[in-house]
């Protein structure tokens, strides 16, 4: 008996009744799958000359899901050209066509297929994703194989082999690679193995910047590691919850690279306030030594930093994902602000990402709170929206709020200094920033 094999039909049934969210696994329209002209979207026989190792799943309930999820591709027709792909299992394809009208303005392609793995993908990828000539690529893939019994090392070498073809595809278009999602032992996919596999993924990507490793394992999983029921219910699928959660984390990373959200929202200071930028580029702002604040480097009239680091995106900016995992970098502005003042800005935080503002000098924490810290307890806090940080100098303290919120009611600050934007870990984006002096 093949021990590769998933839940039977009649579990799979019982799920559709008990979480009825889940009815998107088994629906599509019917067709005839024994149709000559669908033969080259059939499953092939064997796994012999199939790239990438781990076995293929042969279960009648595969073969058939695989057919027709191919030949529903294949009946969009050239709708679906030049679009955003997001590449899976059942959990991308749980976004069905319309991706849950969380991504407005982007054009996307939905080619997950349920119960598929990475090698799955590897024999695909021509035909459903690389023929539509892709603007962007988003990746999750991986939970079927741990379920399967195949080992992390051997789906990472997978995973090696698919961004080496998309690589090869396009040596500029974006992927975008997620972290396996946490599940459960009870479904075979016990935590440790996910995040050893997710380390093996990102030694894959480690240093690539043509790849946004995003971090959707942290800010699903409890303390044990496992998912959270209350946006996977029967611990691997998402509910609608769950598919907010992710497009939430994934719209900032789409900003940033330029595929969503490409016009900025009108925004006029408050009476009495100035902006620190001024919405085209990174005029006023510089590099300094983060030690003695010694001026190093002009950035005006850039959009972004040498390294692409920092960049001047919708008002704000951003500093974007680091390939190396993280990276403690600050980008500073020219002026000093010797008097009191207010500084207003609104900031959004990827999944567990790790940043600052740094008053004068010293640093103000500005993370994903809910799991970065330091200020868990928030009851404001907005994870992956955009969040107001308000911090008011007089003298040497500064008293910080974030969203309405004290932070910190007595931060020691020198007498005079810049305003500064740190990139760490993850990505971190400042927008709408604006000082008032106070007379």
């Amino acid at each position: 008996m093949n021990k590769h094999i998933p839940l039977a039909m009649p579990v799979l049934l019982t799920m559709f009744i008990q979480f009825p969210e889940l009815a998107y696994l088994n629906a599509q329209e019917p067709t005839d799958l024994n149709d000559p002209k669908y033969a080259e979207l059939a499953y092939p026989p064997t796994d012999d000359d199939i790239p990438g190792g781990g076995p293929l799943r042969r279960n009648e309930n595969q073969i058939k899901t695989w057919m027709t999820r191919r030949i529903h591709f294949a009946n969009r027709g050239n709708q679906d050209n030049g679009a955003v792909v997001f590449y899976g299992d059942s959990i991308t394809q749980g976004w069905g066509d319309d991706f849950r009208k969380q991504f407005p303005g982007v054009h996307l392609a939905n080619r997950g297929i349920s119960g598929d793995t990475t090698r799955g993908l590897l024999l695909r990828l021509e035909k459903d994703a690389l023929s539509l000539k892709p603007k962007a690529m988003v990746l999750l893939i991986g939970t079927n194989d741990l379920a399967d019994g195949i080992e992390p090392e051997v789906i990472a070498g997978n995973m090696k082999l698919l961004i080496a073809e998309l690589k090869k595809y396009s040596g500029t278009m974006p992927i975008v690679l997620c972290q396996v999602f946490p599940s459960h032992p009870d479904r075979n996919r016990p935590a440790d193995k996910i995040k050893k596999l997710n380390e093996l993924y990102f030694n894959v990507v480690k240093g690539d910047p043509q790849i946004t490793f995003l971090d959707t394992y942290t800010y699903w999983a409890q303390p044990d590691g496992n998912c959270v029921p209350d946006y996977f219910p029967d611990l691997l699928h998402l509910n609608e919850q769950g598919y907010a959660k992710w497009a939430s984390g994934l719209r900032p990373i789409l900003t940033t690279l330029r595929l969503m959200e490409t016009e900025p929202k009108p925004f006029t200071p408050e009476e009495g306030f100035r902006s620190l930028l001024n919405g085209k580029d990174l005029t006023g702002w510089c590099a300094r030594d983060n030690k003695t604040l010694e001026f190093q480097a002009s950035y005006d009239g850039l959009t972004q930093t040498p390294d692409a680091r920092f960049r001047a995106i919708n008002n704000g900016i951003t500093a974007a994902t680091t390939p190396e995992g993280r990276k403690y970098q600050v980008i500073w502005s020219k002026e000093e602000f010797p008097k009191d003042f207010v500084l207003r800005l609104q900031f959004r935080a990827s999944p567990n990402a790790d940043g600052g503002v740094f008053i004068r000098k010293p640093q103000l924490q500005c993370r994903d709170y809910s799991i970065a810290g330091p200020f868990k307890d928030l009851k404001n806090y907005k994870p992956q929206e955009w969040n107001d940080l308000e911090v008011t100098v007089k003298g040497t303290t500064a008293y910080c709020t974030c969203n309405g919120e004290v932070l910190l009611d007595a931060m020691p600050v020198p007498e005079s200094g810049p305003i500064g934007f740190e990139g760490d870990r993850g990505q971190m984006e400042y927008r709408n920033v604006r000082v008032k002096l106070i007379e």
